[in-house]
C-alpha cells in the first residue's frame, strides 16, 4: 500500500497597503510649482534679455540672478504661505480641545449629526459617534468636522525646500542653453526646449496626481508660451528703443 503525503502550501496573508494620490499633495504641489516657475521665469528672463540684443555675458548674468533670486523667493513664499495654513490648523486643534473639555455632549451631538447627514441612520450614527469619541474624540472631530488629516497637514519646511530645489533644477535648463547656444539662436532654441520640457513636466505632474497627461501638458504649455512671447516682445521693444 502506497501512502501519499499531501504538502500544503502555507497561505501568507500580508497586510493590504493602499497608496493614494492625496498623500502626495503636500510636496507635489510645491515641487510642480517650483519646477514650472523655475523654467518659465528663467527662460522668459533670458529670452527677454536676448531679444533686446544683449551679449552672452549679460544673458548668463541675468539667468544666474534669476535662478538665485527665484529659488529664495519661492522658498520664502512657500514657507510663509504654508506656515499660515499650519497656524490655522493649530488654532482649530486647540479650539476643538477646549470645546471637547467644556461641552462633551454638544461635541458628541455634532458628530452624530455629521454622520446622519452622510447617510447613516440615527441609531447607527449614535453608535459610530460614541465609538469614535471613546477611541479618539479629538481625531474624530478634526477629521470629520474640519477635514484635517495627517496626510494633508501643512508642512512649511517640506514645502519650502521642495519648491526652492525644484525651482533651481528647472531654471538650470534655460541657463545651460544660454551658456551653450549661439546668441543668434538663443531665443528660438531656449523657447522650444523650455516648452517641450514644460509639456513633459505638466504630463508628469498630472500623472502623479492621477489626472490626464495630455490635459496637464496642454495647460502648462499654453500659459508658458504666452509668458515667453510677451517677455520676448517686451525685450525686443526695449532693445529697439535703446
Amino acid at each position: 500500500m502506497t501512502t501519499t503525503t499531501a504538502h500544503r502550501t502555507p497561505i501568507v496573508r500580508g497586510r493590504h497597503v493602499e497608496r493614494h494620490f492625496a498623500e502626495r499633495i503636500g510636496w507635489l504641489r510645491a515641487a510642480v510649482l517650483g519646477a514650472n516657475d523655475g523654467i518659465v521665469s528663467t527662460a522668459a528672463l533670458i529670452v527677454g534679455v536676448a531679444a533686446a540684443g544683449t551679449d552672452r555675458q549679460a544673458l548668463l548674468l541675468a539667468g544666474v540672478a534669476g535662478l538665485v533670486a527665484g529659488a529664495m523667493s519661492m522658498a520664502a513664499g512657500e514657507y510663509v504661505s504654508v506656515s499660515s495654513q499650519a497656524d490655522t490648523e493649530r488654532a482649530d486643534r486647540l479650539r476643538e480641545q477646549r470645546e471637547l473639555a467644556a461641552s462633551p455632549e454638544d461635541e458628541l451631538r455634532e458628530l452624530r449629526e455629521i454622520y446622519q447627514a452622510r447617510g447613516l441612520s440615527a441609531e447607527l450614527a449614535e453608535q459610530v459617534a460614541q465609538a469614535l469619541t471613546a477611541h479618539d474624540a479629538l481625531g474624530a472631530h478634526l477629521r470629520d468636522e474640519l477635514g484635517l488629516t495627517d496626510e494633508l497637514a501643512a508642512r512649511p519646511v517640506q514645502a519650502a525646500l521642495a519648491s526652492a530645489a525644484t525651482f533651481a533644477v528647472g531654471a538650470a535648463l534655460p541657463l545651460a542653453l544660454a551658456a551653450t547656444t549661439p546668441s543668434a539662436y538663443a531665443v528660438p532654441v531656449i523657447t522650444v526646449a523650455s516648452l517641450l520640457l514644460l509639456a513633459a513636466l505638466g504630463a508628469l505632474a498630472a500623472s502623479a496626481g492621477g489626472a490626464g497627461r495630455v490635459r496637464g501638458a496642454l495647460r502648462v504649455t499654453v500659459w508658458s508660451a504666452l509668458a515667453l512671447a510677451l517677455t520676448a516682445g517686451v525685450g525686443r521693444m526695449v532693445g529697439t528703443v535703446g
